[in-house]
């Protein structure tokens, strides 16, 4: 069921954490937010620091949920904020 989709180059690919879905009432349709953690050395005090940053990407058959590790890839923009398309399911958290 993957789609074919003719890719000119190389894009870019982030793994992240999916923090909001489409399931919540009163959210977009088809968007996910994915929280993107990296971590890198200070420059001037050379500790290690966190950084995150949210990405909204386009999830076509809504099957992804809050807590899953996804795989997103660099698109043209698909609306004001979204620039960004999930591509796969990389983990699901266990169910509680």
């Amino acid at each position: 069921m993957e789609e074919k989709v003719k890719v000119l180059g190389r894009r870019r690919l982030l793994v992240g954490r999916v923090v909001n879905n489409t399931e919540s009432e009163g959210r977009a349709k088809k968007t996910l937010v994915v929280e993107v953690s990296r971590r890198f050395r200070d420059p001037i005090y050379a500790k290690y620091v966190k950084q995150r940053k949210r990405y909204h990407a386009h999830d076509e058959h809504e099957t992804y949920r809050s807590g899953d590790l996804v795989e997103i890839r660099a698109s043209r923009p698909l609306s004001k904020t979204k620039r960004w398309v999930a591509v796969r399911l990389v983990e699901r958290p266990d169910e509680v």
